[in-house]
């Protein structure tokens, strides 16, 4: 499950009566003056407004038996107009393609060709410099289908490895707290492997004590040595990883089978612990933002002892053991991988470096993607724990493009989005435009030579929207964002209805024209019109186009955190080609 979608099986709520003419007005075109709709002219209504093309008379007389409850109706085998309004407003006719709430995709294929749920500093609820960290912080990472976890590691007292933001205000955890409260969530709501990521700044012997927590806490949930026989190419896949925990961490270098590597990769490989860091002290040599809010912890002195310590720091021989299938190296240029990274290996890049190389060779770095595991994590500058945009990083194929999930707006409405589909599991297979190894792809290109796909959306109505604390009615009106590559994005609103929360009437058809829609998510975004250039959030819901159902369709919002703001919703009619 992902976060909770909003309504049951059959909505529970109140229609407003602006809705049941907009219904009604749909039962009548199709009941040819009768007061009840024959199995024969509801499938008739499936197959032309719903386009469910696949429908059959069965499926029509099934939907009867479910939602009609008038005796004398169901033995007709025909519909009243009550029992349409309640199919109407199902989860079957949810905008959200059910069939998408459970696991569908192949989940064979080895691990570089899925996008994974990650997250970024996990163990924070707030800000990087006084924040606070708290174990609760992974549970809800988790139950939100995280799949990539971020641990912090440093010295504590009394040989107890601690979880913080070094160097900051931030408050500490313990390790084996972190890594009991991982044991017990980790597949409440998903069977498929997770990453621990370590960012490791321990001593040796702290590095051991982390190394025998990680075995005697997880037991059998980690895995401790290769598979036997994957299933897949050279990664194992989702499917051979169930129930098993990944740590992605240093390898020690005689670990690693038939070593042939350059003088330059030995050389990157000694300063390679902490390489998150490093690169993030690349990017606040590029950013202004936020040095002055940083430097009241970051004293010259300290960044000194931190690079001090950082060349002191070498990976325990018992952690070391535990890095299967996620030896982090350091990036150096997608040539130096392709002749040297091996397929067990993975590299972290800061945001801003991986958009540079985005924007110098795009094609190079999704056809990186399709052999290699790549991180990318926010800047070092972002010190309030903000978050980039991650549709970027997954249009060159990025699987592991960590955010901060305790920080709400845009940038987490799209990762929900992105992992509403595939069950809510955390893991989402790639498109095959980002997987084609005979066909170059630059998502940075306007020209993809391809048939593009047509969306026309129509925002009919609203329903019970959320009234603010002034208890003021809302005027509302609906913002509609296409998140693609950069020449797919696209925005369009809705005019503003005055006055009106609960049943605001839009009537609006936008239209959108989608060369890779396998890529794109869809936002709809209600706000109120507070002033003539200012409006404020009220609600939003975000899928990818992949799971869009044509037809009539009602749309579940949800609040900024993602919780269901029911019965809030909207009203669309939906068709592409």
């Amino acid at each position: 499950m992902h976060r909770q979608d909003s309504g049951a099986m059959m909505k529970k709520s109140k229609v407003p009566q602006s809705r049941r003419a907009e219904i009604m007005g749909l039962f009548q075109n199709h009941a040819e003056g009768l007061t009840t709709l024959s199995a024969s002219a509801l499938l008739k209504f499936l197959h032309k407004d719903q386009m469910q093309h696949a429908a059959n008379i069965d499926t029509a007389e099934s939907l009867i038996d479910k939602y009609e409850i008038e005796k004398a109706a169901i033995e007709s085998r025909s519909m009243t107009f009550e029992g349409f309004l309640r199919y109407m407003e199902s989860k079957d006719c949810c905008l959200f393609d059910q069939t998408h709430t459970s696991v569908y995709q192949d989940m064979g294929q080895p691990l570089n060709n899925y996008f994974i749920s990650s997250s970024h500093n996990t163990y924070l609820t707030g800000d990087q410099l006084v924040g606070r960290s708290h174990l609760d912080a992974y549970v809800s990472a988790l139950r939100k289908g995280c799949r990539c976890l971020e641990i912090d590691c440093w010295d504590g007292p009394d040989m107890e490895p601690v979880v913080y933001h070094g160097y900051t205000l931030t408050t500490k955890i313990l390790f084996k707290d972190v890594i009991a409260t991982v044991a017990q969530h980790a597949f409440e709501v998903s069977a498929f492997p997770i990453i621990l990521s370590l960012e490791n700044h321990c001593c040796e012997e702290q590095q051991e004590v982390m190394a025998q927590y990680l075995i005697s806490i997880l037991g059998d949930k980690l895995l401790k040595s290769p598979l036997d026989h994957p299933t897949s190419g050279d990664l194992p896949s989702p499917n051979d990883l169930k129930y098993k925990i990944l740590i992605k961490n240093k390898k020690l270098r005689s670990q690693i089978k038939a070593d042939n590597k350059t003088e330059a990769e030995e050389s990157a490989d000694e300063g390679e612990d902490g390489d998150e860091e490093e690169e993030d002290e690349e990017d606040e040599e590029e950013e202004d933002e936020g040095h002055q809010s940083k430097a009241k912890f970051w004293s010259p002195r300290k960044a000194g002892s931190k690079k001090k310590m950082k060349k002191k720091v070498k990976v325990a021989q018992a952690l070391s053991d535990l890095v299967i299938y996620a030896r982090s190296v350091k990036f150096i240029s997608f040539s130096h991988s392709k002749d040297n990274q091996n397929c067990y290996e993975n590299t972290s890049i800061a945001e801003k470096k991986a958009r540079k190389l985005i924007k110098a060779s795009g094609p190079d770095f999704v056809q990186h993607n399709q052999k290699f595991l790549s991180r990318i994590y926010p800047a070092g500058s972002r010190t309030s724990s903000s978050n980039y945009n991650p549709q970027e990083f997954w249009n060159v194929g990025a699987q592991i493009v960590a955010l901060n999930f305790q920080s709400l707006g845009l940038p987490m409405d799209l990762n929900d989005g992105r992992f509403r589909d595939n069950g809510g599991c955390g893991y989402i297979l790639k498109p095959a435009v980002l997987m084609s190894s005979e066909r170059s792809f630059d998502p940075s290109s306007s020209q993809h030579h391809l048939k593009p796909t047509h969306l026309l959306l129509k925002v009919i109505s609203g329903s019970n929207l959320p009234v603010p604390k002034s208890g003021k009615a809302l005027d509302p009106f609906v913002r509609v964002e296409i998140h693609g590559i950069p020449s797919d994005s696209r925005t369009k609103n809705t005019h503003t209805v005055k006055n009106n929360s609960l049943s605001p009437h839009w009537d609006a058809d936008m239209n959108f024209s989608i060369s890779i829609p396998e890529l794109c998510l869809v936002r709809f975004c209600v706000r109120d019109q507070t002033t003539l250039f200012r409006s404020e959030f009220v609600g939003q819901y975000t899928l990818p186009f992949t799971s869009l159902k044509k037809g009539y369709r009602w749309v579940p919002l949800q609040s900024r955190d993602g919780c269901s703001l029911d019965p809030a919703s909207l009203f669309v009619l939906v068709w592409y080609s």
